[in-house]
C-alpha cells in the first residue's frame, strides 16, 4: 500500500511510519515540525520507501502520485500544545481534516481519522462505550482541541454520506512509549522526567482520578488494523486497566527506583475524574485487544528515557519554570508572545 501520514513526524504518527515501513508499505509523512521531530523520523529517512515533506495541512498536502490510504494524524495532543496553539489545534481539526479528506477522496483510497477519548470530555458514563455523546463544555480551555476532534468526527461522516468516502474513526484513549517528550506535559513523561531528576512529582487534585494508558506498541498495531479494515467507526482503542494518578505515581517511583516525594496541587478547570473505554467493537470488528501490561510498558519507556538523560536533565527547567503548579508550557511559536498557562493531569 501507498500510506499518507499526516503529522507523521510526531509520536504517534512517526510509530506509524515505522510499522508501516517496516512491513514493506510505501509511506508519504506531511508534518510542519511544530509538536513533532526530525529525529522522530531519522532512521526512515534513507529508505526508498519513505518520502516526507515539511508541510501544513491547514494549506494543502501536495502527495504526488496514486493512495491507498490517508491516516489523518496531524493536530498538537498534549494539552501544552494545544493550549499553546489553540487556533492551530483547531484549524487542524477543521482545515486540515477536510484537505486530507478531499485528498482521499480524490485518490478513492481509505481515510483513518485518528480521533481521542477527550471526546468524552469528563464523562457521566463509565466507562465508555462508543455510542455515549461525552460531557464536553464547548467554551473551556480544553475546548481547543475537544471540539477540534468533535468537528473532524463530524465532517468524517459528512463525507462518507454526502460522497461515499471509505473512512474509519478510532478514539484513541491515553498511550505512552518511546518518542514522547520528556517535557511535553503529559502525566507519564513529566512523573518519569520529575522522578529521573529526583525532584518532586506533582499530582493534581488528590491523585484518585483515573486513566487507562496504552502502550504505544499497541495502539499503533489497532491503528493499521483498522486501516486495513472496511470499518466506518467510531472504534476506541486504549486499554481497559485503570489506574489512578497516584498508583501510577508510586509505580513509577518503585521502577525507576527514585526517593522523590509527591507534591500535591489544585485540580485543573475541566480535568475529567475518570477515563476508560468499553473495547467490544476493537474486539469484535477489528480482532484487537491491547497486550502490553502497564508495569512493562512504564519499564521500556524508563528505560528509554535512561538513554537520553540529558534531555530529561534538560526539561527540569521547562517542567519548574515555564509552567502552572509544574506542568511544563510548550515554547512559544515565532509570532506568539504570551499565551495563558493551563495544567493537566490527563495524557
Amino acid at each position: 500500500m501507498r500510506i499518507v501520514v499526516t503529522g507523521g513526524a510526531g509520536f504517534l504518527g512517526s510509530h506509524l511510519c515505522e510499522a508501516l515501513v517496516t512491513r514493506g508499505d510505501s509511506v508519504f509523512c506531511i508534518d510542519n515540525f511544530s509538536t513533532g521531530s526530525l529525529a522522530n523520523i531519522e532512521k526512515l529517512m534513507h529508505l526508498p520507501n519513505f518520502d516526507y515533506i515539511e508541510g501544513d495541512v491547514t494549506l494543502e498536502i501536495p502527495v504526488p502520485g496514486p493512495i491507498d490510504a490517508v491516516a489523518h494524524l496531524a493536530s498538537p495532543a498534549s494539552p501544552p500544545d494545544y493550549l499553546r496553539y489553540p487556533l492551530e489545534t483547531l484549524a487542524a481539526g477543521s482545515r486540515g481534516t477536510e484537505n486530507a479528506l478531499r485528498l482521499a477522496q480524490a485518490a478513492e483510497a481509505r481515510f483513518l481519522l485518528a480521533s481521542t477519548s477527550e471526546i468524552y470530555g469528563d464523562p457521566h458514563l463509565h466507562p465508555q462505550p462508543e455510542n455515549y455523546w461525552g460531557n464536553v463544555n464547548p467554551i473551556g480551555p480544553r475546548s481547543v482541541y475537544d471540539e477540534a476532534k468533535r468537528y473532524a468526527e463530524a465532517v468524517t461522516m459528512a463525507y462518507a454520506r454526502a460522497f461515499g468516502t471509505n473512512v474509519g474513526i478510532v478514539r484513541i484513549f491515553n498511550t505512552y512509549g518511546p518518542r514522547m517528550r520528556p517535557q511535553d506535559g503529559r502525566v507519564i513523561t513529566t512523573f518519569i522526567a520529575q522522578a529521573l531528576n529526583g525532584d518532586p512529582l506533582t499530582i493534581y487534585g488528590d491523585g484518585s482520578q483515573t486513566r487507562s494508558y496504552c502502550y504505544v506498541d499497541d495502539l499503533i498495531r489497532g491503528i493499521i488494523f483498522m486501516i486495513e479494515s472496511t470499518e466506518v467507526g467510531p472504534i476506541n482503542l486504549g486499554t481497559q486497566f485503570e489506574l489512578s494518578v497516584f498508583d501510577l505515581a508510586s509505580l513509577i517511583l518503585k521502577i525507576t527506583g527514585s526517593d522523590s516525594f509527591l507534591e500535591y496541587h489544585p485540580l485543573p478547570t475541566d480535568d475529567p475524574t475518570r477515563r476508560r473505554p468499553v473495547l467490544t467493537r476493537a474486539e469484535e470488528c477489528l480482532g484487537w485487544r491491547p497486550q502490553v501490561f502497564i508495569e512493562e510498558g512504564l519499564r521500556r519507556m524508563v528505560d528509554w528515557f535512561r538513554s537520553r538523560l540529558d534531555e530529561v536533565a534538560a526539561a527540569r527547567s521547562a517542567i519548574s519554570g515555564g509552567q502552572l503548579d509544574g506542568i511544563p508550557m510548550a515554547p512559544a511559536w515565532p509570532w506568539q508572545n504570551s499565551v495563558d498557562q493551563y495544567a493537566s493531569s490527563d495524557q
